[in-house]
C-alpha cells in the first residue's frame, strides 16, 4: 500500500507557537484554508482511494477539499490525532515545554515507549492507536490512502516504523503545514519512506535542528 501522511493546514495555534493537541483544537487560518484548497492539486498524481482525518477539526478541514475532489468521504479516526501534550497543553511550543514534548516524542520513536508525557499518554498507547488506523487502511483494500494528521505524530510514527528513517532524520526535519511523507509497504512487511516533504529520502535537504513548531532547539534541548 502507498500511504500519504499529510500534516494539516496552518492554525491559529501554529501562528502563536502553542502546543494545541486537545479536541477539537484550533481552526485553520486564512492561509491554512488556502493550503487545504491547494492540496488536491498537490497530490493530483496520486491514485488516492481513501482519505482519513483525525478527530481534531483542523485535519478534517484540511482533508475536506481533497476528499471532495476525489468523490470520497473523510474517515474520521481518533487514532491519528496529535500526540497528547497533557500538562503541557497550550504552553509555548518554541520554549522549554515544547522542547520537553519533543524529547519525549522522539524517545518513544527510539524505543522508550513506557515513558509517559506528563499528564498524558505513553508511547505504547500513542503507537498502538496510530498503528490501528494504519492497519485499518491496509485491510480496506485501498491501494493508496491519504491520512491528514499532525506533525509530531507523523514524525514519531514514521521514525518508529519505517525501515529507512531513524529518529535523527525525523527530528531534524519538521513538516511544514500540508507537508507530506509518502511511504510504501504494509503493517506485515514494514514501511519504507519514499519522500519527505517533496524530497526523496536519499536526497533530502540539509539537517535543521527544530522543535515542534519549527523553532530552533538549543544544543542541550535537541531530541
Amino acid at each position: 500500500m502507498r500511504l500519504l501522511l499529510i500534516r494539516h493546514g496552518q492554525t491559529t495555534a501554529n501562528v502563536d507557537f502553542l502546543l494545541d493537541t486537545a479536541i477539537p483544537g484550533a481552526e485553520l487560518t486564512d492561509l491554512g484554508r488556502r493550503q487545504a484548497a491547494a492540496l488536491p492539486d498537490a497530490v493530483a498524481d496520486e491514485d488516492i482511494e481513501a482519505v482519513y482525518a483525525s478527530t481534531l477539526i483542523r485535519t478534517q478541514r484540511t482533508a475536506a477539499p481533497l476528499a471532495a475532489a476525489r468523490g470520497l468521504d473523510v474517515r474520521v479516526r481518533d487514532g491519528i490525532r496529535e500526540l497528547t501534550a497533557g500538562d503541557l497543553e497550550m504552553l509555548p511550543g518554541d520554549r522549554e515545554p515544547g522542547h520537553e514534548y519533543m524529547r519525549i516524542v522522539f524517545a518513544w520513536a527510539a524505543g522508550d515507549t513506557e515513558l509517559r508525557m506528563p499528564g498524558g499518554e505513553n508511547g505504547v498507547e500513542a503507537l498502538a492507536r496510530y498503528d490501528g488506523v494504519i492497519a485499518e487502511a491496509a485491510d480496506s483494500g485501498a491501494r493508496t490512502a491519504a491520512m491528514v494528521s499532525h506533525g509530531a505524530a507523523i514524525r514519531m510514527w514514521t521514525a518508529a516504523r519505517a525501515d529507512n528513517v531513524d529518529v535523527s532524520f525525523a527530528a531534524a526535519r519538521p513538516l511544514d503545514n500540508t507537508g507530506i511523507v509518502v511511504l510504501d509497504g504494509s503493517p506485515a512487511d514494514g514501511w519504507k519512506v519514499l519522500s519527505w516533504a517533496g524530497a526523496a529520502v536519499e536526497t533530502a535537504g540539509p539537517d535543521t535542528d527544530a522543535g515542534p513548531t519549527g523553532q530552533p532547539l538549543d544544543e542541550d534541548q535537541k531530541p
